[in-house]
C-alpha cells in the first residue's frame, strides 16, 4: 500500500475546535510518519503499558493545552483509540479504562 497503514479510529477527533490549526497539523504530521512505519519516542510518543501492548501515548503540545492521542500498532493498521486534553500528571482511570474496553471490542469485531 503506497499510503502505509490505514488509521481506523475508534473515538476522537483531531478537528477545530478544540485543536489549534498548528496542532492539528503536528497530530496529521505524526500519525502520517506512524502510517509510513516509523516509530516515534519521546518527545513526540511514549509507552502506555497499562492499556496494553504495542499502546502509546502521542504527545501534542497545544497553545493552552496538552493533547493526548491514545493509539496502538498493528500490523495492518493504527488504531486511534482516545483523544483528550491532558490536565495532570497521570492518564484519568476512566481514559485508560475507556481505552481497554474499546480495544477489547475492535479486536473482538475484527479477529
Amino acid at each position: 500500500m503506497n499510503g502505509g497503514k490505514p488509521i481506523v479510529w475508534l473515538h476522537g477527533e483531531i478537528k477545530t475546535p478544540p485543536f489549534t490549526q498548528t496542532a492539528r497539523l503536528e497530530a496529521g504530521m505524526l500519525l502520517r510518519q506512524l502510517q509510513q512505519g516509523e516509530t516515534l519516542g519521546m518527545p513526540y510518543a511514549k509507552p502506555i503499558r497499562t492499556i496494553g501492548r504495542r499502546c502509546y501515548e502521542l504527545r501534542i503540545r497545544d497553545e493552552n493545552r496538552n493533547w493526548r492521542i491514545i493509539y496502538r500498532v498493528d500490523d495492518d493498521a493504527i488504531i486511534i483509540v482516545e483523544v483528550f486534553s491532558k490536565t495532570s500528571r497521570a492518564t484519568p482511570k476512566a481514559v485508560i479504562e475507556a481505552c481497554r474496553s474499546r480495544l477489547k471490542r475492535y479486536d473482538r469485531i475484527t479477529k
